[in-house]
Formats: C-alpha cells, structure tokens, sequence
C-alpha cells in the first residue's frame, strides 16, 4: 500500500523534510552555519552529476534530434509559459504572498528529473537509453538556462544580481564541469557504489530543502497561508500536473515518434527536478524568499512521482496489448 502511495522512496523524506522544518528550522547564530552546509551539500551533488553523466552517450543520444529538441522545446519553452499562466492566474488570488505566485513560473523553468523520469520511462515500456541522455541533456542545459530564462521571464522579480550569478557559476556549474573532469577516475567508483552515491545525492537535496524551508517557516510562512491559498496551490499544481502530462504526450504524437521515444517526451517532458530547483533558489533568492519560492515545485515534484507510478503500468499494458 504505502509502495502505491508514495512510489518513490524520496517522496516520504521530503515529507519528513518540511515537517523537520516546520517544527525545528534553524535559527539565530546556526543558520550561516546550516547555510555552509547547505551550499557544500550542492557542490558535491552537481560534482557527482558531472561525474556520473557520460559524455560519449550525450554525443550519441543528441543524433535523435527530433526526440531531444523535442524535449528541450517542450521543458524550457512550453513549461515556461504554462508556469508564466500560472503565476499570473495565481497573483490575484495570492496578494499576500507574491513570492508564492512567481513559485509557479520558477517551477515551469526547470529541467527534468533524472532517476525518476529514466525509472518511469523504463516501467512504462520507454527508450530507456533515450531517457537517459534525454534527462541528462536537459539537465546540464538547465544548469545554464533555467536562471536565464527565469530572469528574462519574471521581470524586476527575477532579475539576477552579479553576486548570484557567480554563486550559479560557483555551486553548480563548476562543480559539474570539475566533475566531468574527474570523471576518468572516479566515474568507476561511483558506478559501483551507486546506493551510496545516490543517497548523497538525495541528503544534498533534502539539506537544501531543510535550510530554505527553515528559513520560511522562521519568517512565517504557516502564519501567511491559511486553507485557502494552500487549496490554490494545489489547484494550481494539479492543473499544471495535466497540463504538462498532456501537451508532452500530445506533442510526442505531432511529432510521430515512435511510441518507446513518445514514452520518454512523456516523462522527461513532464516531470520537474528538485534536484536542480532546490540548489537554484538557494542560490538565486534570499533563504525566505526560497523557502516560499519551493512550495509549488515541493507539491509538484510529490505529485509527479505518484502520477507516473500511475500511469506507467497503464502504458506498459496497453503496449504489451498492441
């Protein structure tokens, strides 16, 4: 039962997470301590992505043009503008909060999941080699892009200072591309003791979540959202959630992929990286202003595992059947 609800076992610790936050979050004298920790938390984790990623299947997997400029469009060009209609459906309702609002564009700019979107695209019958070069693609692009385009999009709101664009250039670009460059030796390793890998991977993310978040809930943010605007933001997100899920499935049939690569524009199109939204806003936005920021993209990335889950064996059936 609990494997269907929560089909991902990351799902529960974020839960965790923000219930951790919510009931002890740094404060005083601790937090540019929690914050050193938290920004050496996403330097190793851009580092092991650098290490993990192949460059010789990224070569390989960018020859499948139609599939992965597909998805380059759809992530950062389609997404962004259904996370712009949402933000501007939602300032209205949220006047209170505007940082909450513009959580929704901040959301519709980021890259993909990796293991997530790979795993889902592999149970529902996808590429799954695809998969993998989709995510990293879109990933390592996101890297560059997503700050970019969320500057460009959002306006005085998301302009970018010099200061943090030398803190994205610092925490997660050169840390990947040392990464890349550490990869002929360390790749092996990694490769070999992936559950270890992985769970840095995961307390890297959940430190930045706890530090962000920590900070919001110190500047009140249970005492600024009542049941209404929480009830928004879900609304919000489930809309986005169907939106996403089938303009990327639709786009994949204009596109007349084959039905394993329409699978993986599906899931890589779709789904949302904490991964990389997490480490972003701690470095883009002021440790409160991340926390409210999160919200959206913390219920999205939730949901969007449970729906995969969902629908996954649905497609794997109906190919099996065909």
């Amino acid at each position: 039962m609990l494997s269907r609800i929560f089909p991902d076992r990351f799902v529960p610790v974020l839960f965790a997470t923000i219930l951790l936050a919510s009931l002890l979050p740094v404060r005083g004298e601790a937090v540019p301590i929690a914050q050193n920790i938290s920004t050496a938390a996403i330097v190793l984790l851009f580092f092991l992505n650098g290490v993990r990623l192949p460059r010789d299947e990224v070569l390989h997997g960018i020859r499948n043009w139609k599939l992965q400029g597909g998805n380059l469009l759809y992530s950062f060009g389609a997404m962004a503008l259904i996370g712009l209609a949402a933000q501007a459906a939602t300032a209205p309702l949220l006047p209170a909060v505007p940082t909450l609002a513009l959580g929704f564009l901040f959301l519709g700019i980021l890259p993909s999941t990796v293991m997530s979107a790979t795993a889902a695209s592999s149970m529902a019958g996808g590429n799954v080699a695809a998969s993998v070069v989709a995510a990293a693609l879109l990933n390592l692009t996101g890297v560059i892009v997503s700050p970019l385009l969320f500057a460009a999009i959002a306006g005085s709101a998301g302009d970018i200072s010099g200061d943090a664009a030398l803190r994205i250039v610092a925490t997660l670009l050169l840390p990947f591309i040392a990464g890349q460059a550490a990869q002929r030796w360390l790749r092996p390793w990694v490769l070999a003791h992936r559950g270890a890998a992985t769970f840095m991977d995961r307390t890297s993310i959940a430190i930045a979540v706890y530090v962000a978040f920590s900070a919001a809930v110190v500047g009140g943010i249970w005492h600024q959202l009542d049941m209404r605007e929480i009830g928004i933001v879900f609304a919000a997100v489930a809309a986005m959630l169907a939106l996403a899920f089938t303009g990327a499935w639709l786009l994949g049939g204009l596109l007349r992929l084959a039905r394993p690569d329409r699978i993986t524009m599906l899931f890589a199109g779709a789904q949302k990286s904490i991964a990389v939204g997490a480490p972003l806003a701690a470095t883009l936005f002021p440790p409160a202003v991340a926390g409210m920021v999160l919200v959206p993209i913390l219920i999205y990335h939730m949901a969007q595992l449970i729906v995969s889950a969902w629908i996954a064996p649905g497609l794997a059936r109906r190919a099996g059947a065909d």
